[in-house]
């Protein structure tokens, strides 16, 4: 049986390697990255003295619109806090079938919240507004109190989908309107910024996050940091989640380091996620003329998901791995590349090449 891999599930690169297309977590710091972590001005975050902490999350709440932010080492853990605060033991979430907050996150939601969950059945993991209504439960004792509603934008198991403006606001308006908190996972939500031309655009940035109440935003994916993530929210959202770090173990010392990464990564690597997503389109346009590829998702941004013609995406990874190319199966008949600042024009052209000659199963 196919191993359905999160990020976090990743079988070692081959010896031959010539481009790692396993995830976008496998970057190593650049140069100029590394020396931007070790000048860093730090002092303990614990006790809220670490001066490049408190910039990375003055930035990124001043970015999003909001009023706050806090600095952890994962964005599973920013989702899980965000949820947390948002939610009582009992509640529902809202959120699509192909949520990593209900996929991959160690079912974080009952573990640490006590909460159920609400799958919604939609397009690549996005869904419409009339969905989402008719699955918010009555006030009635019978059931239990849907209190949250979340999105992932990109959606890393809808092959990097990115979310409509239009509909984002009206699922935010809709779910507002009715008393519930809306959630944004953006593990990759910078990809989305750039797909959309909003990333030049700070005003169009900062409507975007003033449609959620709170937003889990990844460094360690696209932008190539080596750890963190940042929560952005209300004062009092955050003031509560500082809470739910402490009691998750999240407290960092002279943490400065990894967040000067981070503020390394917003001034030079956001814009340049360009390049991934045209190199995802150059892997799309090889895999669709592949004879034992069934089908290939629309690509969006940094991620392509290959359908096969059977159960064999254990043969194809492993194809492809003789090939050099390092990826992994996304499900007993898919695979997924990804896309990252790590990998060159030249390797990527190479990789396109070297697809052609893979072989497994065609049906």
């Amino acid at each position: 049986m196919a191993n359905s891999n999160s990020d976090n599930q990743l079988q070692p690169p081959p010896d031959n390697l010539l481009v790692d297309l396993r995830s976008d977590t496998v970057t190593s710091p650049t140069k100029e990255m590394m020396v931007a972590m070790s000048e860093a001005p730090v002092g303990d975050d614990v006790f809220g003295e670490d001066p490049s902490v408190q910039e990375l999350q003055s930035r990124c709440a001043a970015l999003m619109g909001h009023e706050a932010a806090l600095f952890c080492p994962s964005g599973t853990m920013t989702n899980q806090i965000a949820i947390q605060v948002h939610t009582q033991p009992g509640d529902e979430v809202i959120c699509d079938r192909l949520s990593h907050i209900y996929n991959y996150e160690g079912g974080g939601i009952a573990r640490n919240s006590g909460a159920s969950v609400r799958l919604l059945h939609g397009d690549r993991g996005r869904f419409d507004v009339d969905e989402c209504l008719s699955n918010i439960n009555p006030s009635d004792s019978h059931y239990a109190r849907t209190s949250l509603v979340a999105v992932e934008d990109t959606c890393n198991k809808g092959g990097g989908s990115v979310w409509d403006m239009d509909d984002l606001s009206t699922v935010s308006q809709a779910a507002r309107s009715r008393g519930l908190a809306f959630h944004l996972d953006g593990a990759r939500a910078w990809n989305a910024f750039v797909v959309r031309g909003q990333w030049e655009d700070r005003k169009a940035i900062s409507s975007y996050g003033q449609l959620f109440d709170s937003m889990s935003l990844c460094f360690s994916k696209g932008l190539g940091c080596p750890v963190g993530s940042v929560l952005v929210g209300s004062h009092d959202f955050i003031a509560e989640a500082h809470r739910s770090r402490k009691a998750m173990g999240g407290g960092m010392r002279q943490a400065g380091i990894l967040a000067a990464a981070g503020l390394h990564a917003l001034d030079r690597h956001v814009s340049r996620l360009a390049i991934d997503h045209h190199h995802a389109i150059m892997l799309e346009k090889a895999l669709n003329l592949h004879p034992d590829v069934q089908s290939v998702d629309p690509v969006e941004s940094n991620i392509v998901i290959f359908n096969l013609h059977g159960p064999h995406a254990d043969q194809a990874v492993a194809a492809l791995s003789q090939q050099g190319i390092a990826c992994f199966a996304f499900g007993p008949d898919k695979v997924r590349l990804v896309t990252h600042l790590d990998v060159h024009a030249a390797q990527l052209e190479e990789a396109c090449e070297r697809l052609g000659d893979a072989r497994w199963p065609a049906s």
